[in-house]
């Protein structure tokens, strides 16, 4: 695409799909003609589809300088969703920026259960805490699917929960969740002096979910460079083995679930042996695992014990 914009050809839509795609497959980048496409739609200020019936238009110089510059960056790894600020999780678009991780289609597993598990009926479903929240993404849709339940937020990072309130914000749900700053269950601790006050602040919680870094330092070289390099490290890594925040997280949330309630996370694809073993020792009840796309445990789910479960088991959907 040449930058003088002088060539003696126009830069249709069509033109440009076909050299974008052609270009960020010599690049490597994974599902080069989809990238073209929402990075296209994206200047062009329209919907995907909306291109199909513009093939032989030609773009504004603006836009065709915004396309110009995105293309640029996406050529050199930079992740699509940051490029458009937004990606979809759980069918709602969400923000996002540098400051969170781009939410996963694997992570949609922990709202799927959370949502399943409250269908059902199985014991109360109101009060729900989202550990590490980043954009909002699993809070906001349990929020939007669970009317009736309320919603708890935290992460250590303050630009994460400034996204995550925006995300909110966007979706009709700012009233439900409540977010503070810090690790952990600690934002959650009744007493702690929280500015928006511990008044409804309930004593114990009847679930706690979380995507948590999880990624092993030893493991940093096999992540691909577009997370390496763009997703915030404070959100991937968690020790030499990735499980430290999982380590610590297990036995705080015996202290903040009710006898009963349930705690999900998601873990690395070759983490559940591990972390069944830490919740096992925990004295936790009904471990199951549920597989993503690619039949990884992905999920893993426990109870606190107190709730008469009938024993620890282990199933894997």
């Amino acid at each position: 695409m040449e930058a003088s914009g002088k060539s003696t050809t126009a830069w249709t839509v069509e033109r440009l799909l076909g050299w974008t795609r052609e270009h960020l497959t010599r690049r490597g980048i994974e599902s080069p003609r989809l990238c073209a496409e929402i990075l296209l739609a994206d200047a062009l200020r329209c919907e995907r589809i909306q291109l199909y019936a513009r093939h032989d238009s030609t773009p504004e110089p603006d836009a065709l300088s915004r396309f110009r510059e995105v293309v640029r960056r996406a050529g050199e790894g930079a992740p699509i969703a940051y490029l458009t600020g937004r990606k979809e999780f759980y069918s709602l678009a969400f923000e996002v920026n540098s400051d969170v991780l781009i939410p996963r289609p694997e992570t949609e597993l922990l709202v799927e259960r959370v949502i399943h598990r409250a269908r059902r009926g199985e014991g109360p479903i109101r009060d729900i805490v989202d550990v590490g929240t980043g954009s909002g993404c699993i809070a906001i849709a349990l929020a939007k699917h669970l009317p009736e339940a309320r919603l708890f937020a935290s992460d250590v990072s303050g630009g994460a929960l400034a996204v995550a309130r925006r995300n909110a914000d966007k979706h009709g749900v700012a009233e439900r969740v409540r977010y503070r700053e810090g690790a952990l269950l600690n934002p959650w601790t009744p007493g702690r002096g929280s500015a928006d006050g511990d008044a409804a602040l309930p004593p114990v919680f009847d679930v706690i979910v979380s995507n948590p870094p999880y990624v092993a330092t030893a493991a940093r070289d096999l992540v691909a460079r577009n997370v390496l390099d763009f997703e915030p490290h404070l959100a991937l890594f968690a020790g030499a083995d990735g499980l430290d925040v999982i380590r610590a997280l297990i036995p705080a949330a015996v202290q903040r679930l009710r006898p009963g309630g349930r705690l999900l996370l998601e873990i690395g694809f070759d983490q559940a042996a591990a972390v069944r073993v830490l919740l096992t020792e925990g004295g936790w009840l009904g471990i199951e695992t549920v597989r993503d796309s690619n039949r990884h445990e992905r999920v893993i789910e426990a109870q606190r014990p107190g709730g008469g479960g009938a024993g620890a088991s282990l199933s894997s959907d």
